[in-house]
């Protein structure tokens, strides 16, 4: 663990210096141009201590340690919190190597949680790929569907193949992230290259999927389950868009007026229960399955609505004797499932329960046989 005082390079990226100061997990890395760059703690590795007598020696002779990986990046305090813009970071003194399929741009956006078994509180590390043999200097903005302004989270330059680590989000940023766009501009350095036009992606990003972890996939580009977005596809930006300002500003306000009556809490309408052929009712309590939107809701609200519908539907059937009624619930951290378990056993007690057919519904089930 780096200290005050002790030489350190960073370990996803190009660069290093001195540490300075250390506040709440960052390190704060002053490199030899009188630069201090906040770096996360975890990004550091110390190659002297400061302790260390020969440091000094050791600092006139190599004045700036670099390093070079394709698989990460500089972390997102590296960028002003005002602007979204980098500060200076030493330029990478390894060459770029160049492939042929590299000649047409590929640029993924990801979204990897920091701990993927505990999605409702985990945070998410934000990246951009760039596959390709140019460098691009782009910028990543969001905004909230109510919003007709977008708010920068990152601008500077991805060099060519380099999986870039732009940003960490929680749970607290996804309101605000209903649409996210990237806007790039390609070339490379101190050589002739095929011009590439600019290119504005602007994507709906569907912030409930954070919540779901059937929603993290494979990648190709990480080694974990992340949310991606495929902006650019040998060189054709997934979506164009020239921007109208008159239009988009009366586009807004007719999308304002549409969504007012859901801000409030609306359950979707269930006229009954589906009914197999067997005369079995089965109950879906997954939220996305109860309400048509959940920003605002905490994890406290969600499992309050899925009680409350395993309730009604208990209440409904209360005097149908032999009436059987699968929930299902998820197999999650359980806690849906605990929930209704206690229902069962003071509020419903002396009804048949057991674990439903897995072969229908997985682990993630309870069978009700009203007595």
């Amino acid at each position: 663990m780096a200290k005050i005082g002790d030489m350190v390079r960073f370990l996803n990226t190009t660069g290093g210096g001195r540490v300075t100061k250390i506040k709440d997990n960052i390190a704060y890395v002053e490199d030899e141009d009188g630069f201090e760059t906040p770096v996360l703690m975890r990004e550091c590795v110390v190659v002297a201590a400061a302790s260390d007598q020969k440091m000094s020696q050791a600092q006139e002779q190599q004045p700036a340690v670099t390093a070079k990986t394709v698989s990460a990046a500089p972390t997102k305090e590296m960028k002003s919190p005002q602007t979204g813009s980098p500060k200076a970071v030493a330029e990478d003194e390894l060459p770029v190597i160049e492939t042929p399929e590299g000649e047409k741009i590929n640029l993924v956006l990801a979204y990897e949680p920091t701990d993927i078994k505990q999605l409702s509180t985990t945070t998410f590390d934000t990246y951009i790929v760039n596959d390709s043999n140019y460098f691009l200097y782009f910028s990543y903005m969001t905004k909230a569907d109510e919003c007709d302004k977008w708010t920068t989270r990152y601008a500077g330059i991805v060099e060519p193949n380099i999986q870039l680590f732009i940003g960490e989000i929680s749970h607290e940023d996804l309101p605000s992230m209903d649409r996210v766009a990237i806007q790039y501009i390609a070339f490379k350095r101190d050589k002739e290259f095929t011009l590439k036009q600019p290119a504005l992606i602007e994507e709906p990003l569907d912030t409930t999927k954070f919540f779901r972890l059937h929603c993290f996939t494979p990648n190709t580009y990480f080694d974990k389950n992340v949310i991606s977005l495929e902006l650019v596809t040998n060189d054709a930006p997934r979506r164009a868009i020239v921007v109208d300002p008159k239009k988009l500003k009366a586009s807004m306000a007719e999308k304002k007026a549409a969504d007012m009556p859901r801000r409030r809490i609306i359950k979707k309408k269930h006229t009954k229960a589906e009914r197999k052929a067997d005369d079995t009712i089965v109950v879906d309590l997954h939220i996305s399955s109860l309400v048509d939107d959940i920003r605002g809701l905490s994890n406290a609200d969600m499992l309050n609505l899925q009680v409350d519908e395993f309730s009604r539907i208990m209440d409904e059937n209360a005097k149908n004797k032999g009436q059987k009624i699968v929930f299902i619930h998820g197999k999650g951290e359980g806690v849906l499932r605990n929930a209704i378990l206690k229902e069962l056993n003071h509020r419903y007690k002396g009804n048949d329960v057991q674990d439903a057919s897995f072969r229908e519904y997985g682990f993630g089930a309870t069978q009700v046989t009203i007595r």
